[in-house]
Protein backbone atom coordinates (compact mmCIF):
# COMPACT_ATOMS: atom_id res chain seq x y z
CA UNK A 1 0.00 0.00 0.00
CA UNK A 2 2.64 2.06 0.63
CA UNK A 3 4.47 1.91 -2.58
CA UNK A 4 1.49 2.36 -4.34
CA UNK A 5 1.17 -0.71 -5.70
CA UNK A 6 -2.54 -2.42 -6.20
CA UNK A 7 -1.14 -6.14 -6.74
CA UNK A 8 2.87 -7.02 -6.21
CA UNK A 9 5.15 -9.90 -5.19
CA UNK A 10 6.13 -9.29 -1.47
CA UNK A 11 10.04 -11.18 -0.43
CA UNK A 12 10.75 -10.49 2.90
CA UNK A 13 14.41 -11.40 3.80
CA UNK A 14 15.92 -11.58 7.45
CA UNK A 15 20.03 -11.55 7.62
CA UNK A 16 22.94 -11.17 9.98
CA UNK A 17 24.57 -8.30 11.02
CA UNK A 18 28.32 -7.23 10.27
CA UNK A 19 29.21 -7.67 13.81
CA UNK A 20 31.57 -10.86 12.96
CA UNK A 21 32.67 -11.98 9.79
CA UNK A 22 33.45 -16.46 10.72
CA UNK A 23 31.35 -18.79 10.37
CA UNK A 24 29.81 -18.83 13.99
CA UNK A 25 26.90 -16.53 14.00
CA UNK A 26 26.12 -16.24 17.21
CA UNK A 27 25.70 -13.13 18.93
CA UNK A 28 24.80 -11.14 15.37
CA UNK A 29 22.22 -9.06 14.86
CA UNK A 30 19.62 -10.03 12.97
CA UNK A 31 17.92 -7.44 9.94
CA UNK A 32 14.96 -7.68 8.33
CA UNK A 33 14.40 -6.54 4.58
CA UNK A 34 11.27 -6.39 2.42
CA UNK A 35 11.16 -6.20 -1.13
CA UNK A 36 8.22 -5.45 -3.48
CA UNK A 37 7.29 -5.35 -6.70
CA UNK A 38 5.13 -5.75 -9.15
CA UNK A 39 5.70 -9.19 -11.17
CA UNK A 40 3.23 -10.78 -13.78
CA UNK A 41 2.91 -14.10 -14.00
CA UNK A 42 6.29 -15.95 -13.42
CA UNK A 43 6.21 -18.08 -16.48
CA UNK A 44 4.43 -16.46 -18.51
CA UNK A 45 0.71 -16.20 -19.10
CA UNK A 46 0.56 -19.09 -21.70
CA UNK A 47 2.00 -21.07 -19.04
CA UNK A 48 -1.48 -20.54 -16.63
CA UNK A 49 -3.42 -21.40 -19.55
CA UNK A 50 -1.63 -24.22 -21.60
CA UNK A 51 1.40 -25.55 -19.91
CA UNK A 52 4.98 -25.75 -19.73
CA UNK A 53 7.73 -27.79 -20.96
CA UNK A 54 9.98 -29.13 -17.90
CA UNK A 55 13.50 -31.26 -17.83
CA UNK A 56 14.11 -33.28 -15.57
CA UNK A 57 17.44 -32.21 -13.87
CA UNK A 58 21.05 -33.16 -13.26
CA UNK A 59 21.46 -31.52 -10.62
CA UNK A 60 20.57 -32.86 -7.54
CA UNK A 61 18.30 -31.54 -4.44
CA UNK A 62 20.33 -31.45 -1.09
CA UNK A 63 20.53 -34.72 0.97
CA UNK A 64 18.45 -34.00 4.28
CA UNK A 65 21.77 -34.13 6.67
CA UNK A 66 23.57 -31.91 4.08
CA UNK A 67 21.49 -29.32 5.28
CA UNK A 68 18.68 -28.16 6.73
CA UNK A 69 16.15 -28.79 3.63
CA UNK A 70 13.05 -27.07 4.76
CA UNK A 71 13.64 -24.05 5.44
CA UNK A 72 14.09 -21.31 2.95
CA UNK A 73 17.34 -20.29 2.84
CA UNK A 74 19.14 -17.99 0.59
CA UNK A 75 22.20 -20.13 -0.17
CA UNK A 76 20.36 -23.10 -1.61
CA UNK A 77 18.89 -20.76 -4.39
CA UNK A 78 22.60 -21.90 -6.10
CA UNK A 79 21.58 -25.09 -6.34
CA UNK A 80 17.91 -24.41 -8.18
CA UNK A 81 19.76 -21.48 -9.96
CA UNK A 82 22.23 -23.95 -11.37
CA UNK A 83 19.33 -26.23 -12.42
CA UNK A 84 17.08 -23.69 -13.65
CA UNK A 85 19.82 -22.15 -16.17
CA UNK A 86 20.66 -26.14 -17.38
CA UNK A 87 17.32 -26.46 -18.75
CA UNK A 88 16.61 -23.34 -19.90
CA UNK A 89 19.26 -23.31 -22.40
CA UNK A 90 18.23 -26.74 -23.19
CA UNK A 91 15.25 -25.49 -24.46
CA UNK A 92 12.57 -26.18 -21.25
CA UNK A 93 10.59 -23.62 -19.33
CA UNK A 94 11.76 -24.94 -16.19
CA UNK A 95 13.46 -28.32 -14.60
CA UNK A 96 12.40 -30.57 -12.05
CA UNK A 97 14.93 -31.79 -9.66
CA UNK A 98 15.39 -35.29 -7.99
CA UNK A 99 16.13 -35.91 -4.79
CA UNK A 100 19.52 -38.29 -3.74
CA UNK A 101 17.50 -40.88 -3.75
CA UNK A 102 16.27 -40.91 -7.31
CA UNK A 103 12.54 -39.88 -6.58
CA UNK A 104 11.06 -36.65 -7.63
CA UNK A 105 11.47 -33.54 -5.29
CA UNK A 106 10.31 -30.25 -6.73
CA UNK A 107 10.53 -28.25 -9.06
CA UNK A 108 13.69 -24.72 -9.38
CA UNK A 109 10.97 -22.86 -6.70
CA UNK A 110 7.67 -24.87 -7.10
CA UNK A 111 6.06 -27.69 -5.66
CA UNK A 112 5.35 -30.72 -7.66
CA UNK A 113 1.73 -32.69 -7.67
CA UNK A 114 0.94 -35.71 -10.81
CA UNK A 115 -2.86 -36.83 -11.49
CA UNK A 116 -3.32 -40.20 -12.44
CA UNK A 117 -6.57 -42.18 -12.57
CA UNK A 118 -8.11 -39.13 -10.93
CA UNK A 119 -6.16 -39.49 -7.86
CA UNK A 120 -3.21 -36.98 -6.85
CA UNK A 121 0.63 -37.62 -5.75
CA UNK A 122 2.96 -35.35 -4.59
CA UNK A 123 6.33 -35.37 -2.68
CA UNK A 124 6.31 -36.43 1.29
CA UNK A 125 8.27 -33.13 3.10
CA UNK A 126 12.01 -35.53 3.36
CA UNK A 127 14.18 -32.43 1.99
CA UNK A 128 11.75 -30.27 0.24
CA UNK A 129 9.55 -27.08 1.49
CA UNK A 130 6.16 -26.98 2.87
CA UNK A 131 4.84 -24.90 0.33
CA UNK A 132 1.82 -22.01 0.90
CA UNK A 133 0.51 -22.80 -2.05
CA UNK A 134 1.26 -26.73 -2.13
CA UNK A 135 -1.14 -26.05 1.13
CA UNK A 136 -3.88 -24.62 -0.20
CA UNK A 137 -3.77 -26.65 -3.09
CA UNK A 138 -4.13 -30.36 -1.14
CA UNK A 139 -7.04 -28.78 0.83
CA UNK A 140 -8.91 -27.14 -2.27
CA UNK A 141 -8.42 -30.93 -3.38
CA UNK A 142 -10.28 -32.52 -0.43
CA UNK A 143 -13.21 -29.95 -0.63
CA UNK A 144 -13.60 -31.63 -3.64
CA UNK A 145 -13.03 -35.11 -2.37
CA UNK A 146 -9.85 -35.86 -4.41
CA UNK A 147 -7.96 -38.30 -2.94
CA UNK A 148 -4.00 -36.67 -2.62
CA UNK A 149 -1.35 -38.57 -1.29
CA UNK A 150 2.26 -37.61 -0.31
CA UNK A 151 4.75 -40.33 -1.30
CA UNK A 152 7.75 -40.88 -3.44
CA UNK A 153 7.12 -41.68 -7.21
CA UNK A 154 9.95 -41.95 -9.46
CA UNK A 155 10.77 -39.53 -13.06
CA UNK A 156 8.64 -42.10 -14.74
CA UNK A 157 5.37 -41.49 -13.36
CA UNK A 158 5.67 -38.18 -14.74
CA UNK A 159 5.91 -39.35 -18.09
CA UNK A 160 3.24 -41.47 -17.79
CA UNK A 161 0.50 -39.19 -15.51
CA UNK A 162 -2.79 -37.94 -16.98
CA UNK A 163 -1.48 -34.70 -15.80
CA UNK A 164 1.33 -32.76 -13.49
CA UNK A 165 1.65 -29.34 -12.56
CA UNK A 166 3.56 -26.88 -10.18
CA UNK A 167 2.63 -24.73 -7.58
CA UNK A 168 4.37 -21.77 -5.85
CA UNK A 169 3.49 -18.29 -4.57
CA UNK A 170 4.99 -16.89 -8.18
CA UNK A 171 4.10 -19.78 -10.51
CA UNK A 172 0.84 -20.06 -8.65
CA UNK A 173 -0.67 -23.42 -10.16
CA UNK A 174 1.27 -24.40 -13.64
CA UNK A 175 0.33 -27.10 -15.32
CA UNK A 176 3.25 -29.15 -17.15
CA UNK A 177 2.27 -30.34 -20.25
CA UNK A 178 5.71 -32.25 -21.42
CA UNK A 179 8.78 -33.53 -19.29
CA UNK A 180 11.82 -34.28 -21.31
CA UNK A 181 10.36 -34.22 -24.36
CA UNK A 182 7.36 -36.61 -23.62
CA UNK A 183 3.62 -35.44 -23.86
CA UNK A 184 1.86 -35.73 -20.57
CA UNK A 185 -1.82 -36.83 -21.02
CA UNK A 186 -3.24 -34.74 -24.07
CA UNK A 187 -0.52 -32.24 -23.99
CA UNK A 188 -2.09 -29.14 -22.48
CA UNK A 189 -4.38 -28.72 -18.97
CA UNK A 190 -6.27 -31.70 -17.70
CA UNK A 191 -9.40 -31.30 -16.12
CA UNK A 192 -8.72 -32.01 -12.74
CA UNK A 193 -5.63 -29.30 -12.74
CA UNK A 194 -8.05 -26.59 -14.27
CA UNK A 195 -10.73 -27.31 -11.78
CA UNK A 196 -7.68 -26.84 -9.29
CA UNK A 197 -6.59 -24.13 -10.94
CA UNK A 198 -9.90 -21.96 -11.44
CA UNK A 199 -10.76 -22.35 -7.58
CA UNK A 200 -7.24 -21.17 -6.57
CA UNK A 201 -7.39 -18.58 -8.84
CA UNK A 202 -10.90 -17.07 -7.57
CA UNK A 203 -9.62 -18.17 -3.50
CA UNK A 204 -6.69 -16.00 -3.47
CA UNK A 205 -8.91 -13.37 -5.48
CA UNK A 206 -11.57 -12.99 -2.92
CA UNK A 207 -13.95 -14.45 -5.20
CA UNK A 208 -15.11 -17.55 -3.09
CA UNK A 209 -16.22 -17.29 0.61
CA UNK A 210 -15.13 -20.79 1.20
CA UNK A 211 -11.73 -19.46 1.42
CA UNK A 212 -11.76 -15.74 2.62
CA UNK A 213 -9.99 -16.84 5.77
CA UNK A 214 -6.48 -17.42 3.47
CA UNK A 215 -6.63 -13.46 3.01
CA UNK A 216 -6.39 -10.39 4.90
CA UNK A 217 -8.04 -7.00 3.83
CA UNK A 218 -6.32 -3.76 4.16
Amino acid sequence: KKNRLDECYIRPIAYLGTEGIGLNPAGLSVHLSIAVWKWGTYLGKEAIDNGIRVKVSSFIRHHPNISMTKSKATGYYLNSVLAKQEAVRDGYDEAVMLDPYGFVAEGTGENIFIVKNGTIKTPPLTSILSGITRNCIMKIAADYEIDVHEQYFARDEIYTADEAFLTGTAAELTPIREADRRKIGSGSIGPVTKRLQDTYFDAIRGRNDKYLVWLDFL
